[in-house]
């Protein structure tokens, strides 16, 4: 149900910031637990996307449409939809500011609109992209615009690049790489193309585990790794794109490297309206206890997502698992008993080190290994781009928005 007709002052009970795969996923699961429930979602866009696939579209193995699909079909038909944004949050008074200036009571509030892209972060790089082989998969409107360029590439410099960290999905930086290099090697013109990796940090991926079997695929591909390098301005007309790159001593130096491909992510911030909320930890994400996910100083708040403040991977498969335990520990809240879940920083990085093959990355807090099939988590795999490209978008769409908990067992808080 949407509604847009309420008067300036609108009073709810439980309240969900976003539409995204957080909030939707959320609604779905705690309807079906008690579907009595009066549950109102606060979500601007008129669009739902599984971002997940972005990377395969950039790969020329998706189709961009069927990543998208109107918010009217996602939405459970129990929840009532405020189509509008949050301007502020006032957890003191359990009120939140719409931008329309209505205001929107809660008796508990589920935080999760997701993060935001910080594009305009980087000099020049907004009137750049989509033109002059300036491309970004963390775009619905770029990603397939990344896949003809790479298929018109012959030879020259392809430049892909890593903003400092947190990022949704860690691992999409380099899947744009490999997947591209693949495509190159199978054309028989990767040894005509200088393909070079800008990470802003210091190592190829966060789990130690993985960088081995990463590695060989960087150098099958003769891919030159540039550290603690990070973009900084692009411009398109003269293809060129500006690094400031760290040496040994912390030193920061400004360097410029010509491309023909320039594939960039962008920085990625928490949404304004959390940072300069009292929600928010010192680095402006909704601040939560790392387990039960609930806020340390509002108890009646929960929040998932890649908005929360946790050092989990931020991804949809971490979603899948968050989703579980702030259903179960709100309803244990509401009634003021123990809450029984605690989420153990699952999340899980499907890396496509070439067409038809996926390494799957599956931790959890720490960088602990948490794979869910029997086998070497290290081994590319046919299967593991099976449950990538085929099963896993089939099951977002008609499983995790529905309601339907699949491979989310959970430990039980003591």
């Amino acid at each position: 149900m949407n509604d847009q007709h309420w008067g300036p002052s609108i009073s709810a009970d439980i309240v969900v910031i976003g539409g995204g795969t957080a909030g939707i996923g959320f609604v779905a699961s705690l309807l079906k637990r008690d579907p009595q429930l009066k549950v109102t979602v606060i979500e601007p866009s008129s669009q739902h996307y599984y971002q997940p696939a972005w990377t395969l579209v950039g790969g020329g193995a998706f189709d961009v449409k069927d990543t998208v699909r109107p918010m009217s079909q996602v939405m459970p038909r129990q929840a009532t939809w405020i189509q509008a944004s949050v301007s502020a949050i006032d957890p003191q008074s359990r009120q939140l500011t719409l931008d329309d200036q209505r205001t929107v009571s809660y008796q508990n509030l589920i935080v999760c609109p997701g993060l935001r892209l910080a594009w305009e972060k980087i000099e020049g790089l907004q009137e750049s992209l989509g033109q002059h082989g300036v491309t970004s998969n963390y775009s619905y409107q770029h990603a397939q615009y990344t896949w003809d360029q790479v298929q018109k590439l012959r030879d020259g410099r392809a430049l892909f690049t890593q903003p400092a960290m947190p990022i949704k999905c860690a691992g999409a930086p380099q899947k744009a790489l490999y997947l591209s290099c693949d495509y190159w090697r199978k054309s028989a013109v990767l040894k005509d193309i200088k393909v070079e990796f800008n990470l802003a940090g210091a190592a190829l991926f966060g789990v130690p585990t993985f960088v081995p079997p990463l590695m060989k695929y960087i150098e099958q591909y003769d891919a030159q790794l540039a550290f603690n390098s990070n973009l900084v301005k692009v411009d398109g007309p003269a293809k060129t794109a500006w690094f400031a790159v760290k040496d040994a001593d912390g030193n920061v130096s400004r360097v410029a490297k010509t491309f023909d491909l320039l594939h960039v992510v962008p920085p990625q911030v928490a949404p304004d309206f959390i940072a300069q909320s009292p929600l928010a930890d010192a680095g402006g994400w909704c601040e939560v206890d790392p387990q039960s996910l609930q806020h340390p100083r509002y108890p009646e708040v929960f929040a998932l997502g890649d908005v929360c403040g946790t050092s989990n991977a931020k991804t949809a498969a971490a979603v899948r698992k968050q989703v579980v335990v702030v259903a179960q520990n709100l309803l244990a809240a509401r009634k003021q008993q123990p809450l029984p879940l605690k989420y153990d920083g699952y999340g899980s990085c499907p890396l496509t080190v070439e067409k038809g093959k996926v390494i799957l990355a599956e931790f959890g807090y720490g960088g602990k290994l948490l794979p869910t099939f029997p086998l070497d988590p290290t081994v590319a795999r046919r299967s593991a781009w099976w449950l990538k490209a085929t099963l896993l978008p089939w099951f977002y769409w008609h499983g995790m928005l529905k309601g339907r908990e699949w491979l989310t067992r959970l430990s039980r808080i003591d």
